[in-house]
């Protein structure tokens, strides 16, 4: 039986909460970080969340060990 190739690249990108919601980093929080205000930066630092169900149920399939 061939094992099951999964997309790694999304394992970096997203992580889930225990009861299967999916976080992922906010956008516009690398570069130019001088630009934005305090509060900006202080906000983008936490997750977001995957509000969207068809995009959530796409990541869960790619991600079948988490």
């Amino acid at each position: 039986m061939p094992k099951q190739k999964t997309h790694r690249g999304a394992a970096k990108r997203f992580s889930f909460t225990k009861n299967g919601i999916v976080k992922h980093k906010q956008m516009n929080a690398n570069h130019q970080v001088r630009l934005k205000t305090t509060k900006r930066t202080r906000h983008l630092r936490s997750d977001g969340i995957v509000d969207n169900k068809e995009e959530a149920r796409t990541i869960h399939k790619l991600l079948p060990y988490k």
